[in-house]
């Protein structure tokens, strides 16, 4: 068995770029901005399809509660799992809740759209759209996450 390596310059997790150096663990700032333009587009677009849709008022509100409460679990779940993965205190309970309220949204959303009378094409654009923001907001808290660790470290 090889004994292990003491840290060195060489064999640093900081990337030297010229006379800057970079931490490979921060979230690059074209990350950061796809991350928020995606979870903008796909939430947004999903309202507007919601605003324009012709269903009734309670239709439309159970759309837009399924896609609130979507993005809270997956937020919910990154959360948890990170918290787990980094020798953090989760209780079984809640991240078992996390996890079960994420698939109760992907599930209610399936559900609400094959009973919908809408065209396949507007199915799809829902699905599609909350899909994109189920990911972004993964992708957001992820960021916004490294963002506050790395500069608590640095503190």
């Amino acid at each position: 068995m090889e004994p292990l390596k003491q840290r060195t310059e060489e064999n640093s997790t900081i990337v030297k770029h010229s006379d800057t150096l970079r931490n490979p663990f921060k979230p690059t700032a074209a990350f950061i901005g796809a991350s928020w333009f995606a979870l903008l587009t796909g939430a947004v677009g999903y309202c507007i399809g919601l605003w324009n849709a012709g269903m009734e008022l309670n239709e439309k509100g159970y759309y837009f509660t399924i896609l609130l409460f979507g993005l809270f679990a997956v937020i919910s779940v990154q959360k948890s799992v990170r918290d787990r993965a980094e020798g953090l205190a989760v209780t079984d309970l809640y991240y078992s809740l996390s996890w079960f309220a994420t698939i109760a949204a992907m599930v209610l959303l399936t559900v609400g759209l094959w009973n919908a009378d809408l065209a396949l094409s507007e199915k799809g654009f829902y699905a599609m759209a909350f899909c994109l923001s189920m990911f972004s907001a993964i992708a957001v808290q992820k960021n916004t996450r490294d963002a506050k660790l790395l500069e608590d470290k640095e503190l």
